[in-house]
């Protein structure tokens, strides 16, 4: 049966939007008994009960600070009338509590609506909470809403089920709201990996749980994201062909589970080319249905990020599954709010997160975040620990009612370079208009309008006197027109979607799997052995219930070598077998930093599995070219001792070399002697980067290099080769990875290193030990 279901896959791949048809019709939302969270609709009766402390006088203030009532406590409730759509508090001295009024729904939220949210429902809400946090996603129009799971607490040993946990709770609750549901996890149970935070070594572990959860849950969560933010350390720190291997296998488990889930890509944390190009190389996309990232930038900086994205999204809908652009809090710690002022700037911010990301081509924008949440000094939270807004959920409300169904048509071209305007396809208020968001950036703008709109709405959705021209400040105006109205404006259009890849997936899944250790995550990337050969485990999957049999064929780089691998003959279903793919670099002439290593099957029927991955030699070949000498550097008298606090740091010669020995202080420790440059000592032209020699006699350190330019900024770029106890090894510093001293370096006009400008240099490192002793030798600048 399985084999049957995989040729329908072949023949026919599940479009993203297939999903909703697990979905009942939907109904327009109405608030529940007792309204949570003070979440009313326009044309309520407004009633609140009294706070605890029942002493006056009281005052109702609206979103700009303004009290427009003083109300007093009837019956242990204050009776507040019918007000208008927007934010209020309720305050007495330091004592408050803040209420929403929305524009109720008059048309059931389309299934198609890009506007999405993440609620983390099971971590953040108790069971007899969730009822209500799901009616307040539903009352603000929100299509689609983000889960989280422990996979551990579902599947407490291999094959183990939980017969009930949150999850189910959190899923049903949202379901039952009308809401779609994604989900997603981020780490391994520990039956399944001993280094939980990193994919399970074993993907079949994977498979077997995506299969069982996407068929407990077909009729709840109509959308899995396999893993969060995979390219990062935080979450395990793979590299894009480690997370390519991942998602075959999850998207095979999850399509086996539920023909119909919406299986995303294992989600993007970072825009780091080399990890995306990494995936790209590995041929995944018959392998996601969404392509998934996240980002927390500027607004301004969208469009180079989001080109980064779609150019190896192989025409896939683009899910954003987390963005934002935070507040800090202030205050009482217990309380952790955001000041009035930066309230009011998230509330604006909300919106413009929308627009910005629709405007790039995301099918679905989840904002970050539901819950009362902080990192730090940052507040996420658009709702209070008692389910109370913030000023950003009823923004939140008014891009769920005004940009329902919204599809980019393009920016418009005003005068000012300060202006943001953006036009859209929508159905607000479930009828089809043409809306356009507009604000200025900085300082105000009136914008002039070639008709006048039907409506006129700001941030939160409150109704505005229409204009002929819109005076733009920092808060966004939305603005309807016709269905017809685009042609009457002048636009640039939105960024064309790319072309959609074809492809089939096959049953057969390739896995390189190294130890994390080997990593180098920047370069998506592991290390092998330059000088000396490199064994590294590969496997192959079987994920189809027929045997299957085929060959492959390894790419290397020019002068690599390779051993042949061995036919795989009858390849039994649900089977994993190891092979050993053997490595020699030292043949290489070629002096890249990384290359890459292709292995392709053929498996006829069975189809065309890809598994490509970057190796990077250590030491790199690259020091095997000879650069010039950096004049003066085996001189210990040219060198500055340069130590943190009040420590010690003194430069000897030893052997034609350097010796740093140093005891640095405070609670950021660093060690960096420091070498001026003449003129004639500085990187010649062409030069790639720094080499030397390093020795590590005592203490355990990150070792880098520091470039500082004549206009007094600072370059930092790490050593690719880490020095262990004891050996000596050939490090490397290069000039394109450098990166400008974050907080300490005076900045730099054009923001990047010019090798030609640079003065001094610095080598040392920034110790986890209270002392550290080095050896440096053979400075030299190296060209490739």
């Amino acid at each position: 049966m399985r084999h049957l279901l995989f040729k329908a896959l072949i023949l026919a791949p599940v479009l993203a939007s297939s999903s909703t048809a697990q979905q009942p019709s939907r109904t327009i939302p109405s608030p529940l008994a007792g309204h949570p969270g003070n979440v009313f609709l326009a044309g309520e009766e407004v009633v609140l009960s009294v706070p605890h402390s029942r002493a006056g006088p009281w005052r109702l203030l609206d979103y700009e600070g303004k009290a427009i009532a003083d109300p007093k406590p009837s019956e242990g409730r204050f009776l507040l009338g019918r007000l208008p759509v927007g934010y209020y508090e309720l305050r007495r001295d330091k004592e408050s509590t803040s209420l929403a009024v929305l524009a109720p729904l008059k048309a059931p939220t389309s299934l198609r609506s890009p506007i999405a949210l993440d609620v983390a429902m099971a971590w953040f809400y108790p069971k007899d909470k969730m009822e209500a946090v799901s009616s307040l996603c539903a009352l603000a129009g929100v299509n689609r809403v983000r889960d989280r799971l422990l996979w551990g607490e579902i599947e407490t040993a291999k094959g183990k089920f939980t017969p009930t946990t949150r999850y189910d709770d959190s899923a049903f609750a949202q379901s039952r709201a009308g809401l779609e549901v994604l989900q997603v996890m981020h780490r391994s149970p520990e039956w399944a990996a001993k280094v939980p935070s990193r994919f399970p070594p074993d993907l079949r572990d994977a498979y077997d749980f995506y299969q069982e959860v996407a068929r407990r849950w077909r009729n709840e969560v109509t959308a899995f994201e396999p893993w969060n933010e995979a390219d990062i350390s935080a979450f395990g720190g793979h590299t894009g062909s480690e997370m390519a291997s991942f998602q075959k296998a999850c998207w095979l488990g999850l399509k086996a589970g539920n023909p119909s889930v919406t299986a995303c890509l294992n989600v993007f944390a970072l825009h780091n080319r080399a990890q995306l190009e990494d995936l790209r190389d590995n041929e995944a996309w018959p392998y996601f249905d969404t392509f998934n990232l996240h980002h927390y930038a500027p607004f301004d900086e969208y469009p180079q990020l989001y080109a980064d994205f779609r150019a190896v999204s192989a025409g896939r809908p683009l899910w954003v599954s987390e963005c934002a652009l935070p507040v800090k809090w202030a205050g009482d710690p217990v309380l952790q709010e955001p000041t009035e002022a930066d309230s009011r700037i998230l509330a604006e911010r909300v919106l413009k997160t929308f627009v910005c990301s629709l405007h790039e081509g995301s099918a679905a924008t989840f904002y970050f975040l539901l819950p009362h949440y902080v990192e730090g000094q940052t507040q996420f939270g658009i709702l209070r620990k008692d389910l109370t807004p913030r000023p950003g959920y009823v923004a939140l409300a008014a891009a769920g009612r005004l940009l329902a169904n919204a599809r980019p048509l393009g920016r418009l071209k005003p005068a000012a370079a300060a202006a943001r305007a953006f036009l859209f396809s929508a159905n607000p208020d479930g009828q089809p208009a043409t809306v356009l968001v507009a604000w200025s950036s900085a300082g105000e703008y009136e914008l002039p309008l070639p008709l006048s709109p039907g409506g006129l709405f700001d941030h939160l959705g409150r109704n505005l006197k229409i204009s002929a021209d819109l005076r733009l400040n920092s808060g966004p105006l939305i603005a309807l027109f016709p269905n017809d109205a685009a042609k009457r404006f002048t636009l640039e259009p939105p960024p064309a979607t790319p072309p959609r890849l074809p492809g089939a997936p096959s049953p057969v899944v390739l896995q390189a799997l190294w130890p994390e250790d080997c990593v180098v995550l920047s370069r998506s990337a592991c290390r092998v052995f330059s000088d000396k050969e490199t064994r590294i485990p590969v496997f192959a999957y079987n994920f189809g219930d027929t045997p299957v049999s085929g060959r492959l064929t390894v790419t290397m780089p020019p002068g690599w070598q390779t051993g042949p691998l061995p036919e795989l003959n009858d390849l039994a279903p649900h089977s994993r077998v190891e092979l050993t793919l053997t490595l020699d670099c030292r043949p290489s002439t070629t002096s890249h930093l990384t290359e890459t290593i292709q292995v392709v099957g053929d498996f006829g029927p069975a189809g065309r599995p890809v598994l490509s991955f970057r190796v990077m030699p250590d030491p790199p070949l690259l020091v095997r070219q000879r650069g010039p000498p950096v004049p003066g550097a085996n001189e210990p008298s040219r060198w500055q001792p340069s130590v943190s606090g009040d420590g010690f740091a003194t430069v000897s010669e030893q052997g034609g070399g350097l010796v740093i020995d140093a005891a640095p202080k405070g609670a950021d420790k660093w060690v960096y002697p420091k070498l001026p440059l003449a003129v004639e000592s500085r990187p010649p032209a062409g030069a790639a980067g720094l080499c030397c020699t390093l020795q590590l006699l005592e203490g355990e350190a990150q070792f880098r290099a520091i470039f500082d330019e004549e206009n007094g900024s600072s370059y930092v770029a790490d050593f690719t080769t880490r020095p262990k106890h004891g050996e000596t090894t050939e490090a490397l510093a290069l000039f394109e990875t450098a990166a400008l001293g974050a907080g300490w370096s005076k900045p730099d006009s054009n923001g990047k290193l010019d090798p030609m400008e640079i003065v001094s240099l610095k080598i040392g490192c920034n110790p986890r030990t209270d002392r550290i002793r080095f050896t440096i030798r053979n400075v030299r600048w190296v060209k490739p």
